[in-house]
């Protein structure tokens, strides 16, 4: 039973609806069915009183709930009931820490999903079952998984940098075929971990995990903490002698893997059956991608939905924030908890490295995505040979010193060698390297590659380290991710030794053209227990590497400054127009006086892909936009929606037909282009320079005076707070769209061109944008929009012009596209009851020309077969004694578009 021993209710501010906080302990069970209790100290983060989805979030290992607040609150905001906590040993919570041991802390999580159940602001399936999801990162993201395996209560998982099985991430073994009983003791991590909690807890978390500090060692009131062995801190005692022991014999036992296995998702795989989200850091040495693999895979085989985000971070750090994965927690929540049709994101995602900023200091990340997550064995795979002969290798006594691949929570020689450094060491003697041949096109690496090899030694088992290092022309050698992959090798010593296939780190990675693959099988390394003993090991290649590949990854454009590469290549391309210029002057088109009010005419414009005669990118197309419009310009992909904004601005020019801008032909860098703002396939700013020295120096590019610019409208539009005044380095996605787009709209141009505006804004910023356009229509101005979000343009729009493989499909009010449907829909009056509106719908649907009729809310839907039988079906329905009270289409836009184009209905 839980029974509340404390409460306080506080209210916090910021921006958004106010969130009000209650902070109380919460009494549980010692374990279930135990007299003896434990406190566990709550917050539960509401924005009011009405029943919402709820939320429980969890903290990670030396963290509290306090490191959760400002998540919490957001997701508050968002529109949830948050409830966060401290697990035992943590924080001001009694008790002592188990590793999310399921007669425990994952106890726990049932109880506090009871009381979600209780609470007026929670949201209820049925009584005692909340709608709830659950999300956390690593000690948490373990109790988000094992909560939802016990407790059939929970709708949806977001788990972040966690494990799969903590025996087999704690005692890893890349061998095929063997278990973490015969793993390598990952001696530094566990010793963190260890430590972390031996110390109380007071002094921090792993590898950025939040932390409060403010531990008060108080169990069930009493003052000094619980007391176990010597060194065990807040650590359950048999954890703690399990370490001990572990840590003198550096190996596993038999023992230690049972006690591990008990707090793993994977001991209950089969119980995970709601939608999981899967956030694995490719930076992390801790828990690394083939944990988050098996996630997927055991969700995926229960039928569940999955989704698969590898993100440049994790326990070792790493370059990419918290934001961008936040808010895919959050839409995944939107999804299944809310039920809004928001979609979750891609089935894989993966953060790339697209080499450094202006700056020469920050990576550039960029994403890929996939429709379907491939696994760690790719969609395909590509075979490389290794050469190299058999070479012989030491383990020295004591396993010192030890070669050196990654140093575990120093995130900047993760970041580092994904830029092409990092720091790696191999000591002479104790490796041995197989090189491939120089690759002859780039080779894509994307999962785990493996290998065989032969080990032969003078000892039963032979320890090693394997390594896959990217080789360049000039012989510098990175390792992708610092990682590497050990083994223990038993039976070594048989005659002939032993052949085993190995799986080495997954990573995302390119190996360019021109380089080479080394695979390095070292005898020791800094992170790993190595054999005390000194032995030699005689290893070879006894096959060629096998790495996977996904062709499906679809990898967007890296977020380059366009400043560093734009710039010269507009240099190069106005010399060479200069040039062409004086062999060819084109006749200037005089201004039409009669288009002079009329913000924009295309007609019969055309383009041709380069070196194809019948392949048009654009055809014939032509229509108008008049000012006071916010103009959708939709299509599906290859519509030729972008190529049309670009010859609009001048970017490129059309093969045949004009562009006129109030009455003026549209060249390169035609006057009338300063009447004109544009945000079309991404901006590029100084990374270093703040966003207000951004817009500001864009503007004196332009040369015009100052006060023209309305600069403080558009730091309004762009609402970025006082992140204006932080570098641009620093901007997640959206708060680069928001910035580029009030560049745009520096100087408020008559006439503003946005190519897909919403992308990387969050809902209330969707909405804020929507607002925006309409409102800078209704002052004059002329707003042309392209965008996929069909609700949004529906909701924006005044016009729209629709296009399909280059053409020109349709153009006209958005009301009269939308109208264009055989589905009516009859308006009756408020009198009329449900008998009498299904009864009509029977009579209706009997007659010829009907297709279907059935009861709406307030009147009927009647579909047609032939769209123009409606003041038939005005007659039939007087005839009835219905009170009709109108008679009116009913389409949404997406039902339009998709008929327009010849998409499904």
């Amino acid at each position: 039973m839980l029974v509340v021993v404390g409460a306080i209710g506080t209210a916090a501010g910021g921006s958004g609806p106010e969130v009000r906080q209650e902070d109380r302990f919460l009494a549980m069970p010692e374990t279930p069915g135990s007299s003896a209790t434990v406190r566990i100290d709550t917050s539960f983060f509401t924005t009011g009183t009405s029943p919402h989805p709820a939320i429980l979030l969890a903290h990670g290992f030396g963290g509290s709930k306090e490191g959760e607040r400002d998540r919490a609150r957001q997701l508050a905001r968002a529109g949830y009931a948050v409830l966060t906590w401290s697990a035992r040993g943590f924080g001001h919570s009694g008790g002592r820490i188990g590793l999310d041991a399921p007669d425990r802390e994952i106890q726990d999580v049932t109880r506090l999903v009871d009381w979600l159940a209780k609470r007026p602001e929670v949201q209820l399936d049925k009584a005692g079952d909340p709608r709830v999801g659950i999300t956390g990162a690593s000690y948490g993201g373990g109790a988000a998984l094992l909560g939802a395996a016990y407790d059939p209560r929970i709708d949806a998982v977001a788990a972040g940098i966690t494990w799969w099985n903590l025996a087999d991430a704690l005692f890893p073994q890349a061998a095929q075929g063997s278990t973490a009983a015969d793993g390598v003791f990952k001696k530094l991590w566990a010793g963190l971990f260890f430590t972390t909690g031996s110390a109380g807890a007071a002094t921090g978390g792993l590898a950025g995990a939040p932390r409060d500090g403010q531990q008060d060692g108080q169990q069930d009131g009493k003052p000094g903490g619980p007391q176990g062995a010597v060194g065990c801190g807040r650590f359950l005692d048999e954890l703690c002698t399990m370490y001990n022991r572990v840590a003198a014999a550096g190996r596993p036992d038999a023992e230690a893997v049972a006690v591990l296995e008990k707090s793993s998702p994977s001991s209950v795989a089969d119980r995970i059956k709601v939608p999981t989200l899967v956030v694995q850091g490719q930076q992390d040495s801790l828990f690394p991608l083939d944990q988050g693999d098996r996630i997927a895979k055991a969700v995926a085989a229960n039928g569940a939905p999955v989704a698969v985000d590898w993100f440049a971070g994790g326990h070792d750090g790493g370059t990419e924030g918290s934001e961008r994965t936040d808010a895919r927690v959050t839409a995944w929540f939107d999804h299944y908890l809310a039920g809004k049709s928001t979609g979750t994101g891609p089935a894989f995602r993966v953060t790339r490295t697209g080499g450094v900023d202006s700056t020469g200091f920050q990576a550039v990340l960029r994403g890929a995505d996939a429709d379907a997550y491939p696994g760690l064995g790719g969609t395909a795979t590509r075979s490389v040979e290794l050469a190299g002969r058999e070479q012989t290798v030491a383990n020295p006594p004591g396993g010192a010193p030890p070669n050196i691949s990654t140093v575990p929570g120093i995130g900047a020689l993760s970041q580092a060698a994904a830029l092409g450094s990092g720091l790696a060491l191999d000591f002479p003697g104790q490796y041995a390297a197989f090189d491939s041949d120089p690759l002859t096109t780039a080779l894509d690496l994307t999962g785990q590659a493996r290998a065989s090899i032969t080990v032969h030694a003078d000892r039963p088992d032979a320890v090693l380290f394997a390594k896959l290092y990217d080789l360049g022309p000039d012989g510098k050698q990175t390792l992708p991710q610092q990682l590497v992959a050990p083994l223990r090798v038993t039976g070594a010593d048989a005659p002939g030794g032993r052949t085993v296939q190995i799986a080495l780190p997954a990573v995302d990675h390119s190996f360019p053209a021109g380089h080479r693959l080394r695979l390095v099988l070292a005898s020791t390394d800094l992170a790993y227990a190595s054999p005390a003993q000194p032995a030699t090991y005689t290893v070879s290649a006894a096959g060629p590497l096998t790495l996977p590949t996904v062709a499906g990854l679809h990898t967007e454009a890296a977020p380059l400054p366009a400043r560093v590469w734009v710039l010269p290549l507009l240099a190069v391309a106005a010399a060479a127009g200069l040039l062409l210029l004086r062999r060819r002057r084109r006749p200037q088109l005089p201004a039409d006086p009669a288009l002079a009010g009329v913000p924009l005419q295309i007609t019969g414009l055309s383009k041709r892909y380069k070196g194809a005669a019948d392949r048009y990118a654009v055809r014939e197309l032509s229509f108008r936009a008049e000012q006071g419009q916010v103009l959708g310009l939709l299509g599906p992909n290859g519509a030729g929606k972008t190529t049309t904004l670009r010859m609009l601005m001048g970017l490129i020019r059309p093969d045949e037909g004009e562009i006129r801008i109030f009455g003026h032909a549209v060249r390169a860098g035609a006057p009338v282009l300063s009447r004109v703002g544009a945000f079309v396939e991404g901006a590029g700013f100084l990374p270093h320079l703040t966003g207000r020295a951004n817009l500001e120096l864009y503007w004196q590019a332009t040369g015009r005076p100052a006060e023209d610019a309305h600069l403080e409208e558009a730091l309004a539009i762009a609402d970025l707070g006082e992140a204006l005044d932080r570098a641009v380095r620093t901007y997640s996605q959206g708060m680069r769209q928001r910035l580029a787009i009030a560049q745009a709209m520096l100087g408020m141009p008559d006439l503003l061109i946005l190519d897909e505006p919403t992308n990387g804004l969050d809902p209330p910023q969707i909405r804020e944008m929507r607002e925006v356009m309409i409102r800078y229509a209704a002052g004059g101005r002329t707003v042309i929009v392209s965008s996929h979000l069909l609700s949004e343009v529906e909701q924006s729009c005044t016009h729209l012009v629709v296009m399909d493989r280059g053409r020109l499909v349709t153009a006209g009010a958005v009301a009269e596209i939308v109208g264009g449907g055989e589905q009516l829909l009859v308006s009756t009056a408020p009198g009329y009851g449900s008998e009498e509106l299904a009864a009509a719908a029977d009579k209706l649907a009997a007659l010829d020309g009907v297709v279907s009729a059935e009861p709406a809310d307030g009147g009927l839907l009647v579909r047609l077969d032939d769209g123009g039988g409606a003041a038939r079906l005005v007659v039939e329905l007087v005839r009835l004694e219905v009170p009709v009270t109108g008679v009116g289409p009913q389409r949404r836009l997406e039902d339009a578009f998709l008929s327009l184009i010849g998409g499904p209905a």
